[in-house]
């Protein structure tokens, strides 16, 4: 991997250690209570974070279509501790062997996001994958906190 590339995908595998901290343990139940019927579970975030990552680095960065639908990461229910940490284990694998095959300079290239037409470059759509990921960490880490005050 790209020295460059390398502390990245290191936050990236911290990151989605946190994720599986979040959904550790947890009941069934647990992963999927909502705070409130317009908020996510833990498992919808899960699939969402999932999901997005492998959008921004298959679909855009890589131009491989992954057929993703997002809206029925918004629907996850019934998923097990397991089964999110094996979406969150698929995801990162992939990104390393994308990584493993990038170098500093795909980074300014620019790629076309088949959702919107818009462009970005690789570089933005690595940030853009570490502060979404975060994010949702974030909300994960609250959710948890919620579920086992009930």
């Amino acid at each position: 991997m790209d020295p460059v590339l390398e502390p990245y995908f290191d936050i990236l595998v911290t990151l989605h250690e946190g994720c599986r901290t979040q959904i550790s343990g947890m009941t069934q139940e647990e992963l999927d209570w909502r705070p409130s019927n317009d908020m996510n579970s833990l498992a919808v975030l899960v699939a969402h974070i999932a999901g997005a990552e492998r959008y921004w680095i298959s679909d855009v960065v890589m131009g491989e279509a992954t057929g993703r639908d997002r809206d029925s990461e918004f629907a996850t229910t019934g998923v097990r501790e397991n089964e999110l940490s094996n979406l969150l284990d698929s995801a990162l694998e992939y990104i390393r062997k994308v990584f493993d095959n990038l170098s500093y300079d795909h980074l300014a290239e620019v790629r076309i996001s088949p959702r919107d037409g818009r462009t970005y470059t690789v570089a933005w759509a690595i940030a853009h994958v570490l502060e979404h990921t975060a994010l949702h960490l974030g909300q994960m880490q609250i959710t948890r906190q919620w579920v086992k005050s009930q």
